[in-house]
């Protein structure tokens, strides 16, 4: 009895990590985005500043361009980067508590492993197909 329970909660253990783990990807695909955001909007706006306040500077629309003024674009681009800061530090947040979840969970499931040895056996003893 005690060890279908264990067993139980080892699968109920092991659905969580896998839970949790492809959280923690999703949150590190996000960030990588916003940093990609965030210097392109960086790049741009050194590009875009040494020119003169009258020169012609255009916005990329899909595929055609659009006249704006500078100020107009730059800031747009001040803008981008301002969201995306703020989106990267949100996310580095989630990134922490997401992380702190596993470690709930990876001493749970050692603690359970250490009440139970057959039921660590029984683990490693498994194949993976």
């Amino acid at each position: 009895m005690a060890d279908e329970a264990n067993r139980a909660a080892f699968m109920e253990i092991q659905g969580r990590m896998i839970e949790l783990t492809a959280k923690l990807k999703q949150v590190q695909n996000q960030m990588r985005n916003k940093e990609g955001e965030k210097k392109r909007a960086f790049l741009t706006l050194e590009e875009i500043r040494p020119l003169a306040d009258d020169a012609n500077t255009y916005k990329s629309i899909g595929t055609s361009f659009v006249l704006e003024p500078k100020s107009v674009l730059v800031h747009e681009q001040e803008q981008k980067l301002k969201d995306s800061e703020n989106a990267i530090a949100s996310l580095q947040t989630s990134k922490e508590y997401i992380e702190k979840q596993i470690g709930e969970v990876e001493s749970n499931l050692r603690e359970l492993l250490n009440q139970d040895p057959g039921l660590a056996r029984q683990i490693m003893s498994m194949t993976v197909m």
